[in-house]
């Protein structure tokens, strides 16, 4: 079983930045594949980023190339998304999930442990 808590949300302005963190229970954290979520008010959750267990590999959404990076600490058993230039369409709740396989995946659905998420909210 691997608890992940995320945090770093918050209230913002369109155009500050933010660092969110989630951290692992595990030891063991450097096997797991980790990828951010989010679930904007109304929607579907949608994949934003995610990272192999070293982290040499990153994917990300269309929407999260130019503004989203990710990365990660295996010795804090922590990883991070960098939002920059934040606009009010990134509000939403921030997920980490972490998938017990060394293979990266894109699809929630293949993701084993789910943190409670963090709220951000981005005003105009």
């Amino acid at each position: 079983q691997v608890q992940l808590v995320e945090s770093g949300g918050g209230l913002v302005q369109a155009g500050d930045s933010l660092r969110l963190s989630c951290t692992a229970s595990r030891r063991t954290f450097s096997r797991y594949g980790m990828g951010w979520f989010r679930q904007p008010p109304g929607k579907e959750r949608e994949f934003v980023a995610a990272i192999s267990w070293s982290g040499g590999k990153t994917y990300y959404a269309d929407s999260a190339k130019d503004r989203f990076t990710i990365s990660r600490d295996n010795a804090k058993n922590t990883v991070y998304l960098q939002i920059n230039s934040l606009k009010p369409e990134d509000t939403a709740v921030y997920y980490c999930a972490a998938r017990d396989s060394i293979v990266v995946a894109t699809n929630g659905n293949e993701y084993d442990y789910w943190g409670q998420g963090t709220q951000v909210t981005v005003s105009s």
